[in-house]
C-alpha cells in the first residue's frame, strides 16, 4: 500500500518535538503540505527546519502559538485558514499525588489536552464537510483506560478526548469526514525518558533503566519496550490516509498491547 497525501494539507499541534515531530514528518513524506506548531517562534521554527531536513523539497509551515489559549487558536487559524488532516496531539503529562493537585493544575490540564484540540476540530470541521473529505485525529493514550495512579490529572484528559473525537465523529457522519482517537502507549520521547528517570534513577545506563521502567511500572506491556515515536506516526498517516476512509468513531491501539483488552 502506498500512502499518498498530495495535494492535502495537515496541521499537527504540539509538533515541536516527540510523537508530533515524527507526525509531521511522516505527513510531509507522504506527500502532505505540514503546518507544524511550537509555542515558542524557536521551536515552531526549528521543527519546520526539522521536517524540511528529514524530506527535502517538502512544504512546511511553523506557526508559533499557545494553543491553550484563544489567542493562539486565532494564530493558527490565521496561518492556515483550512486543512484537510487535523491532528490533535498537543498535550502535557507529569506525575504528581493524586491529592495534591489543585484546582488550577486540573483547569491547565484540561485546557491543553481537551479544549485545544476542541477549539480547533470545532473551527475545522466545517470546512472539511462542505469539501467532503478530511481526517481529524485525537491522539490519545493508554493512560485513557488505565489510569496511572500517580498521574490521574493526565489519564482523564486523555479519557475526555475518547468522548469528544465519538463525538465528533458521529457530527460528521455521511460527509466523507472521518474522526478518530489514536490509542498511544508507552513511548520513547524526551519527556518520557526523563520521566521514567524520575521512577528509577539516574544511576543506570538508559537501555537498563527503560527495561527497569517498563518492568516495574508498566508491567502489562505485551511490547516489553518503549514505543518509538515513528510507530505512532505510522497509524496516524495511514488513518489521515484515503486507505482508511472505513474507519472513523475508532479508538485505534498503537498501545503495544498495554491495554488488557481484547477490543477497545
Amino acid at each position: 500500500m502506498r500512502i499518498d497525501l498530495d495535494g492535502r494539507r495537515a496541521l499537527v499541534t504540539g509538533s515541536a518535538q516527540g510523537i508530533g515531530l515524527a507526525i509531521a514528518r511522516t505527513l510531509a513524506a507522504c506527500g502532505a503540505a505540514v503546518v507544524v506548531n511550537g509555542r515558542s517562534e524557536e521551536t515552531a521554527q526549528r521543527a519546520a527546519a526539522d521536517v524540511r531536513e528529514h524530506v527535502p523539497g517538502c512544504d512546511v509551515l511553523g506557526v508559533a502559538a499557545d494553543l491553550a489559549t484563544d489567542e493562539g487558536t486565532a494564530a493558527v487559524l490565521d496561518a492556515a485558514p483550512h486543512v484537510d488532516v487535523l491532528v490533535n496531539n498537543l498535550g502535557i503529562f507529569s506525575s504528581a499525588d493524586p491529592l495534591a493537585i489543585d484546582d488550577a493544575t486540573w483547569r491547565r490540564y484540561f485546557e491543553v489536552n481537551v479544549l485545544a484540540g476542541v477549539r480547533l476540530t470545532r473551527a475545522y470541521l466545517p470546512g472539511m464537510t462542505e469539501r467532503g473529505w478530511g481526517r481529524v485525529q485525537f491522539v490519545g493514550s493508554d493512560s485513557a483506560v488505565v489510569i496511572p495512579a500517580e498521574m490521574i490529572h493526565y489519564g482523564v484528559t486523555k479519557t475526555a478526548l475518547l468522548g469528544v473525537s465519538r463525538g465528533f465523529a458521529k457530527a460528521a457522519a455521511g460527509t466523507g469526514v472521518t474522526v478518530n482517537s489514536v490509542l498511544a502507549g508507552p513511548t520513547h520521547t524526551g519527556g518520557v525518558e526523563a520521566f521514567a528517570r524520575e521512577l528509577v534513577g539516574d544511576d543506570l545506563p538508559w537501555d537498563e533503566a527503560q527495561r527497569v521502567f517498563m518492568r516495574e511500572h508498566r508491567p502489562q506491556s505485551l511490547l516489553q519496550r518503549l514505543i518509538e515515536p515513528e510507530e505512532i506516526a505510522h497509524t496516524v498517516a495511514y488513518l489521515a490516509s484515503p486507505l482508511a476512509s472505513a474507519t472513523t468513531g475508532a479508538a485505534v491501539r498503537v498501545d503495544g498491547g498495554y491495554i488488557d483488552s481484547i477490543v477497545p
